[in-house]
C-alpha cells in the first residue's frame, strides 16, 4: 500500500492540510477544482451577498451536479463502448464466415478446374478414337 501523503493546499484563500494515499499532484488538482468552482460561483450575480451557509450549499450542489453529469457521461461512454464491442464481435464473425465461404468457393473452383481437365482429356481421347477409325 502506498504511503499516506500530507499536502498543504490553498482553498478559498485558506491553507488546508489534506491527507490521503493519492499523490500530491492529485490532491493539488482536487484543490484547484474546488477553487475553480468557487471562482465560477463568485461570477453569479448576488452570490457574494448570500449568507455563507447558502453559498456553501450552492457550491456543494454545483459540485454534486458536476459529479452526477460526469457519472452519466461515463455511463453513456461505457454503453457506447459496449455497443462498439458488440459490433466488432459481429463484424469478426461475418469476416470469419466470409473467409470460410471464400475457402469453400476456392475448393469448388479447384474441383471444377480438375473436372474440366478430366473432361478435356476425355474429349481428346474421343477425338483420337474418331480419327483412328
Amino acid at each position: 500500500m502506498a504511503a499516506k501523503n500530507d499536502v498543504q493546499v490553498l482553498i478559498g484563500g485558506k491553507v488546508y492540510t489534506l491527507s490521503g494515499y493519492e499523490s500530491d499532484e492529485y490532491l493539488q488538482k482536487i484543490a484547484l477544482y474546488i477553487n475553480n468552482k468557487i471562482d465560477e460561483m463568485n461570477q453569479i450575480p448576488n452570490y457574494r451577498r448570500m449568507g455563507m451557509d447558502m453559498q456553501k450549499i450552492l457550491l456543494e450542489l454545483n459540485m454534486a451536479d458536476d459529479y452526477h453529469k460526469a457519472k452519466e457521461q461515463i455511463h453513456v461512454l461505457e454503453a457506447d463502448i459496449e455497443e462498439k464491442d458488440k459490433n466488432e464481435y459481429d463484424l469478426k464473425h461475418e469476416l470469419i464466415a466470409a473467409q470460410i465461404h471464400l475457402e469453400e468457393t476456392e475448393k469448388e473452383i479447384e474441383n471444377l478446374k480438375n473436372e474440366i481437365n478430366e473432361l478435356q482429356k476425355q474429349i481428346v481421347k474421343l477425338e483420337a478414337r474418331t480419327y483412328r477409325k
